[in-house]
């Protein structure tokens, strides 16, 4: 099993709008929005590395409103 958050920042008012179809993405366990620096963070878990890496690359950052993200896999001890 493999686990990334994803923070995200969003054009200006797509916020709430990006949030609910993060909720829809297979993989996606949470999403919370957030304020300051970024503006939604998301809990990512998938079968492996590349798994989570496709959900990021062809779903998330896919999404309309989406400018940018910055992936942090998690690695387990």
């Amino acid at each position: 099993m493999a686990t990334a958050y994803v923070l995200i920042n969003c054009d200006i008012g797509k916020e709430r709008a990006v949030l609910e179809e993060l909720k829809k993405v297979p993989g996606v366990i949470e999403a919370n929005l957030l304020y300051g620096v970024y503006d939604i963070i998301v809990k990512i878990v998938g079968k492996d590395d590349k798994e989570v890496r496709e959900v990021v690359l062809t779903r998330i950052r896919m999404l309309p409103g989406v400018r940018r993200t910055l992936t942090m896999p998690v690695v387990e001890v």
